[in-house]
């Protein structure tokens, strides 16, 4: 379920650009600076309707243009062509076409294209704050769990309502009524989860012991509560903390993985090549999952293929990849740092000040 074709016009640098792309793996090539990155990221904006370098819109449109279009055709699992595009015009306004429909949602349009990135900054998974490893999470979730995405959506607008009624309320019988529905709500996504990371872990385990075998790697699911209460004796109990505070303190909204090396925090142990690796496997280990849970096939994105990689660690990751037998976008600043992933059905294409063109 690959994309055949990308449109690209008024992004970044990319004025307009027009491609037929591989099922397999398509590499992108070019000095620092010519626009591969910028397709890449306008892949990550068809399927995620925003960009993974700056949440502002006025900053990826060309200048001196008033709106960009990103348009593909997405051959699903039935061989059937779909077209899909996005609009976006410098005051923020945002349309989505889905099959020549418009007035899309965006979760829609992210429901047809699932899309891993990997890229030199993608250490904020393992490094970072828990809000990247819910966000890893969740897109697992979000595939899997038809209601996950209104249910998770509900409980972050019952949460704000209970943090500003905290600042008002004399008495937790004030909040008891949101407090009955967030409890429930908060319950079934944590099982969701829980349940996403126990199946994920299958995969996991063994790209990782491929990737790093000379390491011990754990992965454990952190709820954002105590595992042995329930949610509404939470937030009944922490209703005082919660009121000086100002905010709800627990619940799904601090939910964590915890990962660990030999018993050590990742951070503490890896080199920069092994942290990229073990992102690698991760994000490789959610598509992999995603297929065999839905039969869909997840598209990746790879930037700066050889960055923090020497070349054994990088055919370990190519033929990780090829194994999957995904769509695969990859840029890189020479040919000779891809040489072992080409085959004869991939596809090559030179980028310069952005021009793209097959080579």
């Amino acid at each position: 379920m690959p994309l055949k074709r990308i449109i690209v016009q008024q992004f970044r640098n990319i004025k307009a650009c027009d491609i037929e792309l591989s099922s397999g793996f398509n590499f992108l090539i070019g000095v620092n600076g010519s626009g591969k990155t910028s397709l890449l990221e306008a892949i990550y904006l068809l399927g995620h309707g925003r960009s993974f370098k700056s949440s502002l819109t006025g900053r990826i449109i060309q200048n001196d243009c008033p709106e960009l279009f990103i348009h593909g055709r997405f051959l699903t699992s039935d061989q059937f062509e779909l077209p899909i595009g996005i609009n976006k015009q410098r005051d923020g306004t945002t349309e989505v076409k889905i099959g020549g429909q418009s007035g899309q949602k965006l979760a829609q349009l992210t429901q047809v294209l699932p899309l891993q990135l990997i890229h030199p900054e993608g250490f904020d998974l393992l490094t970072d704050g828990p809000k990247f490893r819910r966000a890893f999470i969740d897109w697992g979730v979000f595939y899997t769990e038809p209601k996950f995405y209104e249910a998770w959506g509900r409980f972050k607008r019952l949460s704000k309502q209970r943090n500003a009624l905290l600042k008002t309320a004399s008495s937790y019988r004030e909040l008891k009524y949101w407090d009955n529905e967030m409890a429930a709500l908060a319950e079934q996504i944590s099982e969701w989860r829980a349940n996403y990371v126990e199946q994920l872990l299958e995969e996991a385990r063994d790209i990782c012991k491929d990737f790093l075998p000379e390491f011990d790697i754990q992965i454990n699911y952190y709820r954002g509560w105590d595992k042995n209460t329930p949610y509404q004796e939470i937030l009944e109990g922490n209703f005082e903390r919660d009121q000086a505070l100002g905010y709800t303190f627990s619940g799904p909204n601090k939910a964590d993985l915890k990962i660990k090396v030999n018993g050590t925090p990742v951070e503490d142990v890896l080199s920069r090549g092994q942290l990229k690796l073990m992102v690698c496997a991760l994000r490789v280990a959610q598509g992999q999952h995603l297929t065999k849970v839905t039969g869909k096939q997840c598209i990746y994105l790879i930037d700066d293929f050889a960055s923090e990689l020497d070349s054994q660690r990088r055919q370990r990751l190519a033929d990780c990849l090829k194994s999957t037998g995904a769509q695969v976008f990859v840029s890189s600043i020479t040919e000779g740092q891809i040489a072992d992933m080409v085959d004869e059905n991939g596809k090559m294409f030179h980028v310069e000040h952005g021009t793209i063109e097959p080579k």
